[in-house]
């Protein structure tokens, strides 16, 4: 297969995996369902876990953790862990979801996360996420296309090819139809297939309906939520081809990165120190195998990062120019943003390396503070070295994100590689 036919192939895999993840829930639940497809086996956390064996997965509402056991395991044979976030920034409806205005029905929806809000102007939104039940389960649902935010017509506003100011509270809510028909609710339960009375929690999110495109000669990938179902997508397939030799591969896909990953399922809380920990006692870890293998790991954060934008070249680093399809890149901050180091830096461009992979580094233009990712955090959490890495994008954060199709395989590619324990010598 050519390296063309090879990116078009990720970016296929990788539009048919944003299709079916309109929220966090279902990008975890995808992830699972991948890795069923792929002989790993699902565990319940009220469970007992048996002796660890063979490769498996674990759920926590919109987050997963995936490994597999090397035929050569011990209970100091070092982790090599992949994380990536499963939300995305948008809308997410407030606990009465309903408005009327003027003959108008429409949603009343508190913003996620920091979304390009332009952006989501004038498309199809649809409702996603999960709802509890009376009788104590959760489920997920969503409705296709219900909901649009509509702009204000250039007649009303002159001026809005010279500046566009939304008011997040009165500007942005959606609307659902006319009249006194139904709400958000109904339409949940229509979608569902279930009594609107029988839902009484939900955490439910709006999603653009429009579906990824290639296209161009060396493809690009048209999407919304690359940011970050792109490293979620490029770990979960790199995990299922690992073949691991000396390290124990692991994935964790947390939630709520996007508003600061401080809950039961984002990386700020106990979610993976658990998993690992049940890991260890599987293999009968004592308290100073734990400690030795903790000090041999890696932790390689991936989330995506700046491409150099062709019409806003001064916004970024005069010398520092990560470009679409040249490859993944190394996430560098001095004020620990991410979490990469010079250590870090040897073990990406090594995996790069051996994986085939071109790689470049990414840093801010000092003028311009970058964000923060899972990486610092995981690092504070666990005190597991940690590298941020990524790959290139433009329109970050808006409704529609554009990436190169050959970054999103070389992130595989060297994720793969990174989970199988091909790091370089001293790592």
């Amino acid at each position: 297969m050519s390296a063309a036919q090879r990116a078009k192939k990720a970016a296929e895999s990788l539009a048919s995996f944003v299709v079916a993840a309109p929220s966090s829930y279902h990008a975890a639940l995808e992830a699972a369902r991948r890795l069923d497809e792929a002989d790993f086996t699902e565990l319940q956390e009220r469970d007992p876990w048996t002796k660890a064996s063979g490769a498996n997965y674990v759920l926590r509402d919109g987050a997963i953790i995936a490994w597999r056991l090397p035929e050569d395991v011990t209970p100091t044979t070092p982790f090599a862990i992949a994380g990536a976030h499963t939300d995305s920034p948008g809308f997410k409806l407030k606990p009465a979801p309903d408005h009327e205005a003027h003959g108008w029905r429409q949603l009343n929806a508190e913003v996620y996360g920091g979304p390009l809000l332009n952006s989501w102007l004038d498309r199809e939104l649809e409702i996603a996420g999960r709802v509890a039940l009376a009788d104590g389960s959760t489920q997920l649902v969503r409705t296709g296309a219900v909901a649009r935010i509509p702009q204000l017509a250039i007649h009303l506003d002159r001026s809005v090819n010279d500046e566009l100011k939304l008011n997040k509270q009165q500007h942005l809510r959606p609307v659902i139809g006319l009249g006194n028909g139904k709400g958000a609710l109904d339409l949940v339960a229509d979608a569902a297939k279930i009594a609107r009375e029988d839902i009484v929690g939900w955490d439910l999110f709006l999603a653009d309906t429009q579906e990824p495109t290639i296209f161009g000669d060396a493809p690009l990938v048209s999407s919304g939520r690359l940011d970050n179902l792109v490293s979620v997508h490029a770990a979960v397939h790199a995990l299922i081809e690992t073949v691991p030799s000396g390290v124990i591969p692991v994935i964790v896909c947390f939630d709520h990165e996007e508003v600061g990953s401080a809950t039961r399922s984002g990386a700020g809380g106990p979610f993976l120190d658990e998993v690992l920990a049940r890991i260890r006692a599987g293999l009968g870890a004592t308290a100073e195998d734990i400690h030795r293998a903790a000090a041999a790991s890696w932790c390689v954060s991936s989330d995506v990062g700046h491409s150099v934008h062709p019409n806003y070249r001064e916004r970024h680093d005069d010398d520092c120019v990560p470009l679409a399809g040249n490859g993944p890149i190394l996430k560098i901050n001095a004020n620990q943003r991410y979490a990469s180091d010079a250590t870090g830096a040897a073990l990406w461009h090594g995996v790069c390396r051996n994986a085939g992979v071109q790689s470049q580094d990414f840093v801010s233009n000092n003028s311009m503070p970058c964000g923060s990712t899972i990486g610092p955090i995981t690092a504070t959490r666990l005190g597991i070295r940690t590298v941020d890495v990524g790959i290139p994008m433009l329109s970050m954060h808006s409704a529609r994100e554009l990436c190169a199709a050959s970054d999103v395989d070389g992130l595989e590619r060297a994720l793969a590689v990174f989970l199988a324990g091909g790091w370089p010598e001293h790592s």
